[in-house]
């Protein structure tokens, strides 16, 4: 009798939670796809600065020689410049070659299994105690493979902690969690990171003369900061909150449930694991060779690297480079790439499961050169840097507002590229105004978006996550990974934004060539 009262509060709790996420859910559900979500922007802005420049509004942004009229879309002016750059808007939208060519690489380490491997091979050796650890520092080091992480590394990470004699489900949730936030903590440089930085570099353009341009690698010395935190943080969390719960309950303790997949690595596969290691350790040489002697090509005409130089712009090859090698090497010892065509069929799968993204891409570009052109982003950013001046308050608090208005529209907008393509337009000029670089206002969105990323019930991952769930725990639902999210949310957002503030206080830039005020 004593143990019945304890199952009836859970399912009251989970019942409470359900309908609370139900009512968030059907409020995102009524926002329309990103297309057709961007498609309404571009038309609404195209209105708003049509009437808008009737009344002859200009603004003047400092340092410009004269005043900046509203451009309206809908008159001959506006539908001849849409007619007339419409292509080269697309085709110039800075995150669209940069993300189709880090897939290509992506895309034949993931098809040719090394991305499986290296995650197996990795958390195989760790210890039970030293699992939930080992665990948490491969989900954040696994977003090189961008969204295909979340759906490779949990069901790897369950079966390890299985095989440990630990919850599998506290190694399926934790690394969903772990992973999910790496989206600001990953230590090297994804397509994430290139994604943002073409976002932020076209949001600034009203304000390119006073901002450093946004590099994939702008962010690059707080993440890496932030993957040390989150190794630790995701597994204490993991450790002593998740899995205590869990066993307490009774999830996942006598789990049964049956797994086609395998922790073990093949002969074969360890082989071909150190020839693709022997194919990295030629590439990196090849590019010290190339950057570090003196007069080296990559580096600038003072013989340095910073604030701009040959290999940071390079960085997407680099990593293009460092990444398929290997690749392709592990794929021919495995004979799982024979000829050229192998690879190019590889390739060729990697640009089709983008396509979605290649669709968006083409109004996502429309829109940010429309709110540019039409004179609305620098007439937004010159009155909201101004009202902020008003109210006095222009430090440290207005960055503190901003990551917390972008973990609350987080919940609502699961993209972290489609958000920030919204608000980076806005912000980015309105905070360079007041003193702020365009690469740590990014860097403040990171950390208000990706703590909360867990959390959102519009995440499409979310769906997958609780299929793998109900492996173990066959009536989980929503609900029930929401609720073991929370303590995983509110432990990284407070850490990260004292890592954050920590920046901002000592005067540190959150990347190389990277301040944190305007200079």
């Amino acid at each position: 009798m004593g143990k019945k009262p304890a199952p009836r509060t859970s399912g009251e709790k989970k019942k409470f939670g359900a309908a609370a996420l139900d009512r968030i859910e059907r409020v995102g559900n009524r926002l329309p796809e990103p297309f057709a979500l961007f498609l309404y922007l571009f038309l609404a802005v195209g209105l708003i600065s049509t009437v808008v420049s009737w009344f002859n509004v200009n603004t003047t942004l400092p340092g410009a020689e004269g005043p900046t009229a509203i451009k309206g879309l809908f008159t001959g002016e506006g539908i001849t410049w849409l007619m007339t750059t419409a292509v080269q808007n697309f085709i110039g939208f800075p995150p669209l070659g940069v993300v189709v060519t880090l897939l290509l690489a992506v895309g034949v380490a993931e098809r040719t299994g090394l991305l499986l491997v290296l995650v197996k091979s990795t958390l195989g050796r760790a210890p039970a105690w030293a699992l939930p650890y080992a665990m948490a520092l491969v989900a954040l080091c696994a977003h090189i493979m961008s969204d295909a992480s979340i759906l490779v590394i949990p069901p790897i990470a369950a079966l390890v902690f299985r095989a440990a004699g630990r919850n599998p489900v506290a190694g399926l949730l934790g690394s969903y969690a772990v992973g999910i936030a790496a989206f600001s903590c990953t230590p090297f440089v994804t397509s994430t990171d290139a994604l943002l930085a073409g976002i932020s570099n076209a949001a600034a353009v009203p304000v390119a003369g006073l901002v450093l341009p946004v590099t994939a690698v702008s962010n690059l010395l707080l993440n890496i900061v932030l993957a040390g935190v989150l190794t630790v943080a995701g597994g204490l969390v993991i450790d002593k909150l998740l899995e205590p719960r869990l066993n307490r309950t009774g999830v996942g303790v006598n789990a049964t449930a049956a797994e086609e997949a395998s922790t073990d690595v093949t002969a074969a596969e360890k082989s071909a694991l150190r020839w693709a290691g022997i194919a990295l350790l030629v590439v990196v040489g090849l590019i010290l060779a190339l950057a570090l002697p003196a007069g080296a090509p990559l580096r600038n005409e003072t013989g340095g690297f910073l604030p701009k130089s040959p290999l940071l712009s390079s960085v997407i090859f680099i990593v293009f480079c460092v990444v398929l090698a290997p690749a392709i090497v592990f794929g021919a010892r495995l004979r799982l790439i024979t000829n050229i065509q192998s690879v190019v069929e590889m390739m060729g799968q990697a640009v089709k499961d983008a396509v979605s993204f290649i669709v968006v891409a083409f109004i996502l570009a429309q829109f940010l050169a429309l709110f540019t052109w039409s004179g609305l982003a620098s007439w937004v950013a010159v009155s909201g840097a101004q009202t902020l001046k008003d109210v006095n308050f222009t430090g440290y608090g207005a960055i503190i507002a901003f990551i917390v208005v972008v973990s609350i529209l987080n919940l609502l907008i699961s993209s972290g590229s489609s958000l920030w393509t919204l608000i980076a337009a806005v912000f980015i000029p309105m905070f360079a105004l007041i003193g702020y670089e365009a690469g740590f206002v990014q860097a403040a969105f990171r950390v208000g978006d990706s703590a909360t990323q867990a959390l959102t019930p519009l995440n499409p991952y979310l769906v997958i996550i609780l299929g793998f769930l109900r492996k173990y725990e066959p009536e989980a639902g929503i609900g029930s990974i929401i609720a073991r999210m929370l303590p995983f949310t509110v432990v990284f957002w407070v850490l990260w934004v004292l890592v954050l503030t920590l920046f901002f206080i000592t005067g540190t830039g959150t990347g190389p060539g990277m301040d944190i005020m305007v200079g």
